[in-house]
């Protein structure tokens, strides 16, 4: 945890010039996301940035967005070590530690926004945050990010369009499933996905709704393939609280914390089906063809995710099983 206190050599004089001053633990928040911009991850840390501080319990969270702090496959670790504070994170990057978080990736396994909801409080999730848990971290508030496909080469819609295609998958899920279908895999960070398709070495990428306006990306693609009525793909990306950090925290910030993390997990429901419109009208408007799949094709796209990703993760994961029949038990 990163505590700011002030020497006691110094302590007099600080208590003279600001005693309130000298009582506040900063926090360091960090992301991979463009700050200021308007990207919605951003704005949830920095919405509970302002309501601890109006709080008033002593307590201040200093927001490090676009990587400025920790690069973003960083994060996880340095979270659960306690050497950075808070982080708004694609819960999938850490798959590698805790294979267990590729179920919050996992193809076809959230249908829409009001079902991602649903999940929220069902016990799949109870299963994945006691995996955070152990892990080293706590959930302040949940987010799953809707998300689709774009190419430089050919429209993404049944499986067969994706063959030669060099394509950036966002967790081993989908690298399993697109892979299968005749993709060229490359696995970064949507934060990187920009440069790639810019030097050649990415055709396509799917990502969240929010990181292809974010990042820019319409410049780089000639088609979109938007979530619409078959969103293949949800990705849970919740701010967690390293769990060092929290026990250190007393009563009065744990509930500041808690209910400012309440507040920003209310803002994304009400912002997170209207980022999808949003992101369909700016590729639009950049002349960026945009397409959705049939039910057929997502039908066939499931087809293959039950006999690679779904498999794979019920035999290799522990509990897997259980994990994957817990979310689809939520109607």
């Amino acid at each position: 945890m990163q505590r700011h206190t002030l020497p006691l050599a110094a302590l007099g004089l600080a208590l003279v010039v600001s005693s309130t001053a000298s009582a506040n633990t900063v926090l360091r928040a960090s992301h991979q996301f463009p700050g200021g911009q308007g990207d919605v991850r951003d704005e949830m840390v920095q919405m509970m940035a302002r309501q601890v501080a109006e709080a008033d319990v002593g307590l201040e969270i200093q927001v490090h967005p676009g990587q400025s702090l920790f690069k973003a496959d960083e994060q996880w670790s340095a979270l659960v070590r306690g050497r950075l504070d808070i982080t708004s994170l694609p819960l999938d990057y850490a798959s590698g530690r805790h294979p267990e978080f590729s179920a919050t990736l996992m193809p076809g396994l959230v249908r829409n926004h009001e079902h991602a909801q649903r999940l929220n409080d069902s016990e799949f999730m109870e299963m994945i945050k006691e995996v955070i848990q152990e892990g080293g971290a706590r959930v302040l508030a949940d987010a799953w990010l809707s998300g689709g496909f774009a190419s430089s080469e050919q429209c993404i819609t049944s499986p067969d369009t994706v063959e030669g295609q060099n394509l950036r998958a966002a967790g081993p899920a989908f690298e399993q499933m697109l892979e299968a279908a005749g993709a060229s895999i490359a696995s970064m960070p949507s934060s990187e996905v920009y440069t790639a398709m810019q030097t050649g070495v990415l055709d396509a990428a799917n990502t969240s709704s929010m990181s292809f306006i974010s990042f820019r990306l319409y410049e780089q693609v000639e088609c979109l393939t938007e979530p619409g009525d078959y969103a293949l793909w949800f990705m849970y990306e919740p701010i967690l609280i390293s769990e060092q950090t929290w026990q250190e925290l007393n009563e009065e910030q744990q509930q500041a914390l808690t209910e400012a993390g309440q507040a920003a997990e209310e803002f994304f429901a009400a912002e997170a089906a209207a980022i999808d419109q949003e992101m369909v009208e700016v590729y639009e408007e950049n002349g960026v063809e945009v397409v959705r799949m049939s039910e057929e094709d997502y039908n066939a796209w499931l087809e293959i995710a039950r006999e690679t990703s779904y498999k794979n993760f019920a035999e290799n994961v522990p509990n897997g099983q259980a994990i994957i029949d817990a979310a689809l038990a939520v109607e």
